[in-house]
């Protein structure tokens, strides 16, 4: 399918910040601390970066498996919908996505504050711990060590990447076009949109809240499914002055 206007200009920024975020050193002051989403307790942590975190990619294989799929499902909605209702949802998928993420995180590192702070851990002694990483040995076998690699996870690694936008894009296409068949590299079996994008979110929802991915470890699957939800959100409030226009897709192959 021919790249719609909105989708190739997203997918050159991209393209241009992560040449960018990758030569320029990354000094407290450069690119990658200034636009990732850090957590909100984190001193890096600006607000704008809930959009400009969409930009940003930590490899080459996930800045190309982000702009395929937006690629391969972004036109089909763009010509749709046309260029400006394209990009508020894709940005709405995006920051909405980021928000909720950052709640997850939020909720998880209260737990184990308040945690911590029952246990007669101070404030201070608290942020020693996320300065630091080292656990003060009362502490130890009264809350898991899982619990509190994740707290200082959360505080210091920040997450980058259109997957939350891009969650929101294919969860569209499945609305609108829930009998094309979609599959994935490693699983090349066509499966119809309104089968595969369900069990692809609960597969992401499932990874969220135990921790067990089947795709490796850092990945923010809560911004997927954040972005999921902001999408279908957005798709049962447009869905009655949506254009009317149809188009006819038989078949996307090779999402991941």
């Amino acid at each position: 399918m021919k790249l719609s206007l909105g989708v190739k200009a997203l997918i050159i920024a991209n393209a241009i910040l992560f040449v960018f975020t990758h030569i320029i050193p990354d000094r407290p002051d450069g690119m990658y601390h200034l636009f990732a989403l850090y957590f909100p307790g984190n001193d890096y942590f600006q607000a704008w970066q809930m959009i400009t975190t969409m930009f940003m990619h930590g490899s080459i294989a996930h800045i190309f498996f982000n702009m395929f799929a937006l690629s391969s499902f972004g036109s089909a909605l763009e010509f749709r919908w046309g260029l400006r209702r394209f990009l508020t949802f894709y940005f709405l998928a995006g920051i909405g996505a980021s928000l909720i993420y950052t709640l997850v995180n939020q909720f998880k590192f209260n737990e184990v504050y308040e945690a911590l702070a029952l246990l007669e851990q101070s404030p201070a002694a608290i942020q020693a711990l996320l300065d630091t990483g080292r656990i003060d040995p009362k502490v130890v076998g009264m809350l898991s060590e899982a619990q509190l690699t994740e707290f200082v996870r959360i505080y210091h690694t920040p997450v980058v990447g259109a997957s939350g936008a891009v969650y929101g894009v294919l969860v569209a296409f499945g609305i609108l076009y829930p009998n094309a068949k979609l599959s994935l590299i490693f699983f090349p079996v066509p499966v119809a949109a309104k089968y595969f994008i369900p069990g692809l979110l609960c597969l992401d929802l499932f990874s969220g809240v135990t921790g067990f991915s089947l795709f490796g470890g850092g990945i923010a699957h809560f911004a997927h499914i954040g972005g999921a939800v902001i999408g279908f959100l957005l798709m049962m409030f447009w869905r009655e002055i949506a254009p009317k226009r149809t188009a006819t897709i038989d078949s996307v192959s090779d999402l991941d």
